[in-house]
Parts: structure tokens; C-alpha cells; sequence
């Protein structure tokens, strides 16, 4: 049997990763997190990415594919740690994934990497420009990932190497700044903005991996799940009650919010919530076949009270 290392196998992503590829591979996850109660099966090495020992677990398990998960996608973490971890730590990964003949590398990054913008084309495709760092400064770590992974898939064609673009990820289990946001007592919109926006449950994105990893995929594909709604109807899905700030007020009133505790997204990334950032699913579908499972109705009700 194969070899799969995760990283970040202790989230609710990575969790529901190994149980899902259980049986089909033999699987060692990396996280800073310990995994309680982690099934006899897998083993869960309890490590910062950051630190020399990461390396021996590729030197004493010799994966044959890597799971990359282990991001830190909260804002309220120090920015110089999020740095360290999402960027210095993915060059570390491929690295030792270099060194160590890694046959797959699976990286997820997100659809936010566009950047959320007026002029956004109806459904974005893979060779669309990643303006996150423009729009979203907060956010810069996810278009750094991604020009170090497309820097290692070019160096190193023999690894089949992928990047994995989801739509906003809601489920019991995954704990995301979307979900926070759309959990608020009063949830937070712009007046006079009611973006599309899609969304996919978290079992249909450890589906799209494990294609994936199956599929032995080379390069960027976005992966979307069974439809748009406009966010006004995303918060009346979920059972919860917005409040409308008028756009001049918007990025200061968001500022005070994010400062205090309330909100979780920065004031930078008020576009998200302004403007549509919906992108097209059609290239990772013709390549694995994929079709999600869980409709909108099933997502929403996943994190509704």
C-alpha cells in the first residue's frame, strides 16, 4: 500500500482527509496539534512544521504523496507567525519532498487568491491573475504559496505536483473565517452589495483530494460545489440575522469589529463581502469526473443553529 503523509492531519480538513483515504493508503499525518483518539492506523506525529525533526518523517516514512493542509488561515494570528508557517513552511515541505523522491504533492489553497474585485469576470478560470495581494494585503500569504508550489512543479516535472483552489469550505468539522463570519449572532454586509458566492461542503473537498491524489494531477485546478447564492441568502439559509453598514462607514466600522474580537476578517478583505469572487469548476471535473455531493440546502444546514 502507498504511503500519504498529511499536514494539518489533527484540523477538521485533515481529519476528515485520513478517514477518508484510510484503506486505500497508508497514512502519517504532521501536526502542531496532537490528534486524540486518532484511529490505530494512522500515525500522528505531533510537530511544528517549522522545527529540524519535521524532516525525519520524511527520512523514516518515505511517502510516496503529501497532503499539504498545514495552514494557518485565522487572522488573528500574529501575521509574522502566519508568514512563518504558511510560506517558510510549505518551502520546508517541498524540500524535503524534493530530497526524499515524493512521487505527489497536493497542495489546498483557496479560491480567495483571486481577489474579490468589481470587475471580476461570472466564473474566474485557472489562468486568471492572483490578485489577493493587491486587494487584500492580509492575504498574501496564499498567492506566496502558490509561486512557491508552481516554482517546484516546473523545477521537478517528474512529481506530480497539484494545486487544489476551493470555493468557501463550510461543515461541522472545518473551523474557517467564512464559517465564523456566517455564525454571528448579527452577521456584518455592506449596503448596497449582495455578492454571488459559492460554497462546498467539507466532505466533497476531501473527495476532490483523494481524485486528486488518485487522478495523479499536475497543476492548478479550481474545485467548486453545486451552485451561487447571493450572500444575503446564504445568511437567511444558515438562520441568521445581518445587520447593513453603509459603505462609507463600512471599512472603519469593520476595522472596530476586527479589533474587539467580533469579526474575523481584517478590513482589508471587505471585498469579499462586496464584491463576487465566483470561479468556474469545469477543468477539475473534466479531469476526475468530480460532482459534489452535498447541495447547498445540505451545507447550509451543516453550520446553521
Amino acid at each position: 500500500m502507498k504511503k500519504l503523509l498529511i499536514t494539518g492531519i489533527s484540523g477538521g480538513q485533515g481529519r476528515l482527509l485520513a478517514k477518508r483515504a484510510l484503506g486505500r493508503w497508508q497514512i502519517t499525518g504532521v501536526d502542531r496539534v496532537a490528534w486524540e483518539g486518532a484511529p490505530e492506523e494512522i500515525s500522528v506525529h505531533t510537530l511544528d512544521l517549522r522545527k529540524r525533526g519535521f524532516e525525519n518523517i520524511f527520512r523514516t516514512e518515505r511517502p510516496d504523496a503529501v497532503v499539504h493542509l498545514a495552514f494557518v488561515r485565522h487572522f488573528r494570528t500574529d501575521p509574522r507567525v502566519r508568514h512563518e508557517v504558511n510560506v517558510e513552511g510549505t518551502q520546508r515541505l517541498l524540500d524535503n519532498c524534493a530530497r526524499y523522491g515524493v512521487r505527489q504533492v497536493v497542495v489546498l489553497s483557496s479560491s480567495y487568491v483571486y481577489g474579490a474585485e468589481a470587475d471580476n469576470p461570472r466564473y474566474i478560470r485557472e489562468d486568471h491573475a492572483l490578485n489577493v495581494s493587491r486587494t487584500s494585503p492580509d492575504m498574501r500569504d496564499l498567492a506566496e504559496v502558490e509561486g512557491l508550489v508552481n516554482t517546484f512543479l516546473w523545477r521537478y516535472p517528474s512529481i506530480a505536483t497539484s494545486i487544489l483552489r476551493p470555493v468557501n469550505t463550510l461543515g461541522y468539522y472545518v473551523h474557517s473565517a467564512i464559517g465564523t463570519y456566517l455564525k454571528l449572532d448579527r452577521v456584518p454586509t455592506v449596503a448596497g452589495f449582495d455578492p454571488m458566492m459559492q460554497f462546498i461542503h467539507e466532505e466533497d473537498v476531501s473527495e476532490a483530494i483523494v481524485l486528486t491524489l488518485e487522478h495523479e494531477l499536475r497543476g492548478v485546478y479550481n474545485v467548486v460545489g453545486p451552485g451561487a447564492v447571493p450572500l444575503k441568502t446564504a445568511i437567511a439559509a444558515i438562520g441568521k440575522r445581518r445587520f447593513s453598514i453603509p459603505e462609507p462607514l463600512a471599512h472603519t466600522v469593520i476595522g472596530q469589529l476586527f479589533r474587539f474580537g467580533i469579526y474575523q476578517f481584517p478590513p482589508d478583505t471587505i471585498g469579499f463581502i462586496k464584491y463576487p469572487c465566483t470561479i468556474c469548476g469545469e477543468r477539475f471535473r473534466e479531469a476526475t469526473g468530480f460532482t459534489p455531493l452535498f447541495s447547498l440546502e445540505d451545507i447550509f444546514a451543516s453550520v446553521s443553529r
